[in-house]
C-alpha cells in the first residue's frame, strides 16, 4: 500500500517517540518535527480515520498493526541508508537528510540490492 511521504514521516516519528519515551503525543510529534500543533492534529485525525494509529484517553498515540508495518519499514530504510552513506564518507548530517528523502522513494527491490552489496562489502573488509 502506498501512502503519502508526510504520513510515512508521522508514522516513523510515532515509532521513534514510543521507543524513546514509551509514549507519543501530538505535542511531542509537533516538537520532534518542528511542525505546528494544528498541522499535527489534522494529520493525526487522518491517520486515525485511515486505521494507522489509535489515540487513548490520555492522548497517547499508538500504531496499529498497519501503521507499525509502514513505520518499521521506513525506519529500517532510514537507519540503514544513513549509516551506509556515512560509511561511504558522507557527513552524518547530510547522510541523515539524504536518507530521509531516499527512504520514501526507493523500491523494495533496489533497497534489498543495496543491502546485499553493503553486506558483501562489509564481509570482504573483515
Amino acid at each position: 500500500m502506498k501512502i503519502q511521504e508526510s504520513a510515512e514521516n508521522y508514522l516513523e516519528t510515532i515509532l521513534i517517540l514510543n521507543r524513546r519515551n514509551g509514549y507519543a503525543r501530538a505535542i511531542d510529534i509537533a516538537a520532534e518535527l518542528e511542525f505546528s500543533k494544528p498541522s499535527v492534529s489534522i494529520a493525526m485525525k487522518n491517520l486515525r480515520e485511515n486505521g494507522y494509529i489509535t489515540v487513548n484517553s490520555a492522548g497517547h498515540i499508538s500504531l496499529t498493526e498497519k501503521g507499525a508495518e509502514i513505520a518499521e519499514r521506513i525506519y529500517e530504510r532510514h537507519t540503514f541508508l544513513s549509516s551506509w552513506l556515512v560509511e561511504l564518507g558522507v557527513d552524518p548530517a547530510v547522510a541523515a537528510e539524504d536518507a530521509c528523502r531516499m527512504e520514501h522513494v526507493i523500491s523494495a527491490e533496489s533497497f534489498r540490492a543495496i543491502q546485499e552489496v553493503a553486506a558483501r562489502d562489509r564481509a570482504s573488509r573483515k
